[in-house]
């Protein structure tokens, strides 16, 4: 049987470095190098694998860009032997434009405030969204080669959970990428593909301004071993789906959901989904927002 494949995108520094190296080299994956920056990627997979192709590989990807991320996807699996196993979207950028700042307030021709420059979003959720669905696609198929379950780890963060006041944008996000993992993974599990999201505490990665790694106390520095104990609690249990875990210091906490308000709330969540089934069996054309 051939080896599992993993895909990470921002796999050439910080968390996804990690993330492909830990796969790599302690649960014998082949992995997929994604990333925009040609000389760092090439390095890690050079790294890994200094023949350049065995067991790693470098496929520069803009996530940005749905059909760059269907390229990649397409690659990995030719390059696997017809199996996908793991993907990590692990891929982020921060607020691209200041929501507070006065610069920028400009109009255009017609008198119009200038859009705020949204393409964080782009990265962070809309790459997300598709990554999963160009998963399932592949996973789908992988197992004629073999392949078993898959596992869809999503990077959100602790500013999912809680909030980051100086890149609201960024925020916003990763509160998506939750939503998205707690709609979807109690689903996909059914057929075998698990999906979880991990929220990261502080760790210094590229993202990270070089101030604020400057001034940051160690002690609230979290390794990125911390994130290895993530990926290794998933690929132990192929129950977990729809979980979404922080990870703070040395430890992983999974978190749920909020309690519900009342018992309404509680019917609305959990009893409700069997009228909602029913009214999204076939989904008629909807207009308006």
């Amino acid at each position: 049987m051939s080896k599992p494949v993993a895909i990470i995108t921002g796999a050439a520094s910080g968390i996804g470095e990690s993330v492909a190296t830990h796969l790599h080299n302690h649960h014998n994956y082949r992995v997929i190098i994604a990333d925009l920056n040609p000389l760092a990627g090439e390095r890690v997979a050079k790294a890994l694998d200094p023949t350049a192709g065995g067991t790693a590989l470098f496929h520069r990807t803009d996530v940005s860009d749905y059909t760059s991320q269907a390229q990649l996807f397409k690659r990995a699996y030719e390059w696997g032997g017809g199996r996908i196993d793991f993907f990590h979207a692990n891929a982020g950028i921060d607020d691209r434009q200041d929501m507070y700042a006065r610069e920028g307030e400009e109009l255009d021709g017609e008198g119009l405030l200038k859009k705020l420059d949204t393409r964080l979003f782009g990265v962070n959720l809309e790459a997300v969204v598709q990554g999963l669905w160009l998963f399932k696609y592949y996973v789908r198929r992988s197992r004629e080669a073999g392949g078993g379950r898959g596992y869809f780890v999503a990077t959100s963060s602790a500013a999912g959970l809680y909030h980051m006041q100086q890149c609201p944008q960024y925020t916003a996000s990763k509160y998506g990428v939750i939503g998205l993992c707690r709609a979807t993974g109690p689903i996909f599990v059914k057929e075998g593909i698990t999906v979880n999201a991990i929220c990261p505490a502080f760790i210094p990665t590229n993202l990270c301004p070089p101030e604020v790694a400057k001034r940051w106390p160690k002690e609230h520095i979290t390794p990125l071993s911390t994130v290895h104990k993530a990926i290794d609690a998933f690929l132990a249990d192929d129950t977990l789906s729809g979980k979404v875990v922080e990870l703070s210091q040395e430890n992983i906490y999974f978190r749920e959901q909020h309690d519900w308000v009342n018992e309404s709330q509680r019917w609305m969540g959990e009893e409700s989904n069997k009228i909602w089934d029913e009214g999204y069996k076939e989904p008629p054309k909807r207009e308006g927002y």
